[in-house]
């Protein structure tokens, strides 16, 4: 009898135990949310089928590194912090699309999100330029003619002086850069930005795209951050469908040696 009451008296205070310890969130692609009505998942998990490098060395270089890693594809320059990046584009193309995907990035890296590409990496691209002076969510025409309807940057708030604990992220209004340059307003109240977007875990993105001249709208874990609608077609790079691609940017400066970017559980719907 004394030996069944020690028994037990050790299961309760393991059971104990086991309940003190802190429970973390899952760093994989299993907890995959449930597909919205038309939606079909674009990446499996595993690895990297549906998917390749650019085929030729463009501005950003031969492709970069890209792997699956705890249920995510992980994006890096090769070498670390080379200046060697590229892009991972998907097989197919798409015209007028939803797309819904996660994204956990390391800080300083400078990303994105291509839509309607061609291998070469021309597009519509949504910016995850995760840095100082910075932008997520916004539109920049990559390999077009450069040009943005970004109105804010994100920057770190650091709780050390050699910038490397990075305490919170904090968005103000893009100030003009040559005299007479015009910078719209932001769709977002800036002062929420610590409230739209969690450093360190999993952010969702939502972008649509609609017509062409395309309208692009973007959300932000449910915030509507932008919508964009081209003044111009690009008949001459792009066409009515293209694909979808993830960023690694070149440079050195671009980039800080090991930082990867991260992106998992990606659905689209065609329109």
């Amino acid at each position: 009898m004394i030996r069944l009451r020690l028994a037990a008296l050790a299961l309760v205070s393991a059971a104990l135990v086991i309940a003190a310890l802190p429970v973390s969130s899952p760093a994989t692609g299993d907890d995959q949310p449930k597909l919205e009505p038309g939606f079909r998942s674009l990446f499996n998990g595993k690895d990297l089928t549906g998917w390749h490098k650019n085929p030729e060395k463009i501005g950003h270089g031969d492709g970069g590194t890209w792997e699956v890693k705890d249920g995510a594809i992980t994006g890096e320059q090769d070498p670390p912090g080379g200046g060697n990046g590229g892009i991972l584009l998907t097989d197919e193309t798409f015209g007028d699309f939803e797309v819904i995907f996660e994204t956990n990035p390391d800080w300083g890296p400078c990303s994105g999100f291509f839509m309607r590409s061609n291998e070469k990496g021309s597009c519509y691209q949504m910016m995850i330029d995760y840095h100082n002076d910075g932008n997520v969510g916004e539109i920049y025409r990559e390999g077009l003619d450069g040009v943005a309807n970004r109105t804010f940057n994100i920057d770190g708030i650091f709780a050390d002086a050699d910038k490397k604990v990075l305490k919170s992220i904090v968005a103000s209004k893009t100030k003009p850069k040559k005299e007479g340059e015009v910078i719209g307003e932001p769709q977002i109240n800036l002062d929420d930005w610590p409230k739209i977007w969690t450093h360190g875990k999993w952010n969702t993105i939502r972008c649509k795209v609609v017509g062409n001249p395309p309208t692009i709208t973007t959300w932000i874990n449910g915030t509507k951050i932008t919508e964009y609608t081209s003044d111009k077609k690009f008949e001459d790079k792009i066409g009515d469908k293209g694909h979808l691609a993830f960023q690694v940017h070149g440079g050195t400066g671009a980039w800080p040696k090991g930082a990867k970017v991260r992106f998992r559980n990606v659905r689209i719907k065609e329109l």
